[in-house]
């Protein structure tokens, strides 16, 4: 790969978790428009619910989550009060619409206390129809698990379970403030499976300080002799203008952006050769796992999550700070947990931003997804679902693939389809179809 290409195309921009993106979130989409969405949704609509904790008690200093450390439960324990009445509340909303998967994140939702995990997982099923295949999974961090936590995730009816690993070297983790041995990793994933826990995805990242390209190979032979059934590959995200704790990260200690994709095509190959199916930018899977699956039939979806097989018509974000998507729009729950936990109480409006989908984004979201998952798009199936708005979105493909002077697009049978070399740059190439990307100072993390 091109040096040269790579400086050019590892600015900074969306990670395209949803379009528009949130950035252009804005006051006007409150609670009584929320529920309004929420009232309109059809009765056989299907819904995943999203849950946050936002408490960790240790603060990783690479996290760009919206969390906080705490050294005792009693905080844990009140926000999880305010969450039971927003759960209640929303789940009578939502009726007897079908919910096909629950996910808890944060933050670490671990460490919950054993009683907490299964009561808060009772509360979920008594306020909404969670069916009985739906996946449950959760965000796992091996310091925080013991064996009655093992046991509580189970009853509570754990299906998948997501844990942070970053990297396994000693100097990169003292670097982060994440210090996590092989040996805990190991005995969770060990752990999960004893108890009938049928899928385990682990989290790796590049671009983090001191971190080189035989430190992240390593990391990434040290996670495939666990054997999950996805990893996730992450770019490293320093936006300390936005997560001050990233300030504790020595910036002259950080890759640039060419030693950045050396670690990150070294770890995929790595990981390839190891036997996982190469899935969007950044996620990897078994054959016969349904994310691999899903990819191979064009059945891939991406949302604030990442990559995603759930094809729900409603993500439902529970929790401070939770962000979910309904067909007309997206909607942010007020950030602060004292916030949320005194409107919650009070029986006030938690929803504190949001944006609406209009007729001519649904169109572009749509081909971003559809590039970020298939690193292709196909005009007949944009004209098919969106008509004469798909027009405006389809001149913009032709133009992406006629200007192209780097052999990263290219104009198919009837589309476009992106080169092996365009794969690394999709966000970069996604944001040709942003209408939104220049209209505010927001400040994004790098393309690469």
């Amino acid at each position: 790969m091109s040096r040269s290409l790579i400086a050019k195309y590892s600015k900074p921009v969306p990670r395209y978790t949803s379009y528009p993106t949130a950035p252009h979130f804005h006051k006007g989409i409150d609670q009584t428009v929320y529920e309004g969405w929420l009232s309109a949704l059809p009765s056989d609509a299907s819904a995943s619910l999203y849950l946050h904790l936002p408490f960790c008690d240790r603060l990783c200093w690479f996290c760009g989550c919206h969390t906080k450390q705490v050294n005792r439960y009693a905080p844990v324990a009140a926000y999880l009060k305010a969450l039971s009445v927003e759960v209640a509340r929303i789940g009578g909303l939502l009726g007897q619409r079908d919910v096909t998967a629950v996910h808890w994140g944060g933050g670490s939702p671990s460490l919950m206390t054993p009683e907490d995990i299964v009561a808060m997982a009772k509360r979920v099923r008594n306020a909404f129809r969670v069916t009985e295949d739906a996946e449950f999974s959760v965000e796992l961090d091996p310091n925080d698990m013991d064996e009655a936590r093992f046991d509580a995730w189970a009853e509570a009816g754990l299906t998948r379970a997501s844990i942070g690993v970053q990297d396994f070297d000693p100097q990169v983790q003292v670097a982060i403030n994440r210090i996590q041995t092989f040996e805990q990793t190991q005995h969770v994933v060990a752990a999960v499976r004893a108890r009938g826990v049928r899928s385990v995805n682990i989290d790796m990242l590049y671009g983090l300080p001191h971190q080189t390209q035989d430190g992240a190979l390593a990391t990434a032979r040290a996670v495939m002799s666990m054997r999950p059934d996805r990893i996730a590959l992450f770019g490293y995200a320093h936006v300390p203008w936005v997560k001050k704790h990233q300030n504790m990260i020595d910036e002259a200690a950080l890759p640039d952006s060419l030693a950045r994709y050396d670690q990150s095509v070294a770890a995929a190959e790595e990981l390839v050769r190891g036997g996982y199916v190469d899935i969007g930018m950044d996620h990897f899977a078994l054959p016969h796992d349904a994310m691999a699956v899903a990819a191979n039939a064009g059945r891939l979806h991406r949302n604030f999550q990442g990559y995603t097989v759930d094809a729900h018509d409603a993500l439902i974000g529970l929790g401070a700070s939770a962000i979910g998507k309904l067909p007309q729009g997206y909607v942010q729950n007020v950030v602060a947990t004292h916030e949320y936990q005194r409107r919650s109480f009070a029986g006030e409006g938690i929803v504190d931003r949001g944006v609406a989908i209009t007729e001519t984004d649904a169109p572009r979201g749509y081909a971003i997804e559809r590039l970020m998952c298939d690193f292709a798009l196909d005009f007949d199936d944009l004209r098919q679902r969106f008509g004469q708005q798909a027009d405006p979105v389809v001149a913009v493909a032709s133009e992406l693939a006629r200007c192209d002077v780097d052999g990263l697009v290219a104009l198919s049978t009837n589309g476009i389809e992106l080169s092996s070399t365009g794969r690394p740059f999709v966000r970069s190439i996604a944001a040709g179809f942003d209408a939104y990307l220049n209209q505010n100072s927001a400040r994004y993390s790098k393309a690469v």
